[in-house]
């Protein structure tokens, strides 16, 4: 029997959401690619929480959005409820969040990628890697059919050796019973790529006509919908919403699960990968917090056309006689009928440390990974993964230089960054306190941020990007405008101060003094302003924000610069750090293992301390004069 032999540009391994970002956007980019998936019926699949975006999160959807990516249209399209989190906070850490119709979201990616030029699926496990002189060729499936590529993507989520797992019961299966890819891990480490084993986790999906939802806390979406995306209009999302519900744990589900904590996988050692510290099962919360005598219950619709319902809070990998005996001890859930158990799943990825802020291997040219197999957590993180490695492989092909976006332009950046210059020992999963610059980094101005880089690479239309310089303009005039417009203690100006309880001018104040008083906003501000211009609500917000906080954010903007001088001290990739005299033997063992590129990286490294860095500074200043640093 021949086996087959195909080429490509690229080849991609997994069809989550890293692989169908990373797939569109080297397609789109004009690469012949091929993506790969256990089953074409799990196309950016959702085995966890039906929903996009969140708390840090959304700003992860808007900047893949502002790329050129995908994810931010597709939940426009498919979600049945949207909400602002944190709205009664400062505009950094709002973000949004969409409940997701979990199968239209999948069928909606499938369909894009099916219709976009230059992109190929195929159901097939991938089983090895083509790699020859450290350079990846392209990949062999289990047929033994082999597929040629410049550059291979890896994307391979929680499916490789996965094993799902609750009570005594373990299935070498993928989620919800889906494949697993079991070839691949041997692949990996013969090409010498350190592995790691990681664990996360799911709740039960219960039948919506067994719950008592008089007894639960209605949770509506927002009154006025804001699109992920900034191609979406904004009146095409304005939509009947479906409500979730809130309910509590309480003493007696705590009690059961305490009764039963030696048959729960986690602590029985059955168990070994480790887990999410941010997103822990229900008897991970029982027992690190025994005090707390309750913990939230969100139970979510997974979809418009089924009955099942997300307990979201309640991830388990408990026996399925406990899990059933302590979710009917929820409020509401006292005769509920399980769907789907609850589960854990234990699976391999990677080691991030083994690749470039472009997120291609260090030693393996051609070969980079994205997602999950980098040993992230979450959706949003997958997707801004992929996109990045998908236009960086594009990039690789067409002899460019790599995107790499810094800590200070994006969470991606921080996401990136943290992945490879922080040991991972557990699932990554997007903070906003992880970013140092989150004034600057918020989801309302990603596409300001951006869109200059989609458009560079060539994902963002010119057309679209013209109208991003556009909003840049207005936004610039209005505030410019406002600070130069002055109003003084007239009867009509007095009038609207009191009303709006804010204290009477003695003397002449510029409108963007107005705007800065806490208790007034630049729509407000606008009932006394005689000239204010017809402007979009996205342009209204960016001007409202940039006048109330311009202080906070022109010492963040100094606290960049700063940054930027120690991001832009390159380090030489040939340096010997046993030569550089001074440096603490632990930070030269792990300067060695991580190679920083710069010595901003080179500081963010757990074990380097500032001292080190200063060293290490002097060292290469000195043999600059050279042209070599070791």
């Amino acid at each position: 029997m021949r086996n087959i032999e195909e080429t490509y540009d690229v080849v991609v391994i997994g069809a989550g959401h890293a692989g169908c970002e990373a797939a569109l956007a080297a397609a789109r980019l004009g690469m012949s690619t091929i993506i790969f998936t256990v089953s074409v019926d799990s196309i950016a699949f959702m085995p966890c929480n039906p929903n996009i975006g969140g708390t840090s999160k959304g700003h992860l959807v808007r900047e893949v959005d502002a790329l050129g990516g995908e994810m931010g249209k597709n939940i426009d399209k498919t979600f049945i409820q949207s909400k602002m989190i944190n709205e009664s906070k400062g505009p950094a850490v709002h973000s949004l969040r969409a409940q997701a119709d979990k199968s239209e979201y999948s069928r909606e990616m499938r369909r894009v990628l099916e219709n976009t030029e230059n992109l190929t699926i195929r159901q097939a496990e991938v089983a090895e890697l083509i790699v020859e002189n450290g350079v990846c060729k392209g990949i062999k499936t289990i047929s033994g059919a082999s597929y040629f590529a410049k550059a291979v993507i890896l994307c391979t989520g929680v499916y490789l050796n996965a094993c799902c797992i609750f009570g005594e019961v373990k299935q070498e299966t993928g989620p919800n019973g889906l494949m697993a890819a079991t070839h691949l891990t041997d692949s990996l480490i013969a090409n010498g790529i350190q592995v790691l084993r990681f664990k996360t986790g799911t709740p039960a999906r219960v039948d919506k006509r067994s719950i008592d939802f008089s007894k639960m806390e209605e949770q509506h979406g927002d009154e006025s919908i804001v699109p992920f995306s900034f191609s979406t209009d904004r009146e095409s999302v304005q939509k009947e919403q479906v409500s979730c519900w809130l309910t509590y744990t309480n003493e007696e589900t705590h009690k059961i699960i305490r009764e039963n904590i030696d048959r729960s996988p986690l602590f029985s050692g059955v168990i070994h990968g480790t887990g999410p510290r941010y997103c822990p099962s229900i008897e991970d919360k029982v027992v690190k917090f025994p005090d707390k005598d309750r913990h939230q219950v969100f139970v979510e619709p997974e979809g418009l056309y089924t009955n099942e319902m997300y307990l979201s809070g309640m991830s388990s990998s408990l026996p399925e006689d406990v899990q059933y005996a302590m979710y009917k001890t929820v409020p509401g859930l006292e005769n509920v009928k399980i769907v789907r158990n609850a589960y854990a799943i234990e699976y391999d990825c990677i080691n991030p440390m083994q690749l470039k802020a472009s997120l291609e291997f260090k030693k393996i040219s051609g070969l980079f990974s994205a997602g999950q197999s980098n040993g992230s957590s979450g959706y949003e993180e997958a997707a801004a993964q992929g996109i990045i490695a998908g236009i960086n492989a594009a990039m690789l092909i067409k002899g460019e230089e790599p995107l790499v976006l810094d800590r200070s332009e994006a969470y991606i950046g921080v996401l990136i960054d943290d992945l490879l210059t922080k040991e991972t020992r557990e699932p990554y999963r997007m903070m906003t306190s992880r970013a140092e610059y989150r004034l600057l980094l918020r989801q309302d101005n990603a596409d300001l941020r951006l869109k200059k880089y989609g458009h560079r690479v060539g994902l963002v239309s010119d057309e679209d990007y013209a109208k991003t310089i556009e909003k840049e303009r207005l936004i610039e005039e209005e505030c410019d405008r406002l600070e130069n417009t002055y109003v003084g203690t007239k009867e009509y100006v007095t009038k609207f101060l009191e009303s709006c309880s804010s204290t009477p001018l003695t003397a002449g104040a510029s409108l963007a003094d107005l705007v800065r008083r806490p208790e007034l906003s630049y729509d407000k501000v606008g009932e006394i302003d005689k000239n204010r211009p017809e402007l979009s609500y996205d342009v209204c917000e960016q001007v409202n924000i940039r006048l109330k906080y311009d202080g906070y954010i022109k010492r963040q903007q100094k606290q960049v610069e700063q940054f930027k001088k120690m991001e832009n001290r390159r380090i030489p990739a040939d340096i010997d750090y046993d030569d550089v005299k001074s440096l603490r033997i632990e930070a030269v063992q792990k300067l060695k293992a991580f190679r920083p590129a710069n010595l901003g990286q080179a500081s963010r490294i757990q074990g380097v301390s500032p001292a080190d860095v200063s060293v290490l500074a002097v060292y290469i200043s000195a043999h600059a004069k050279t042209g070599k640093a070791g």
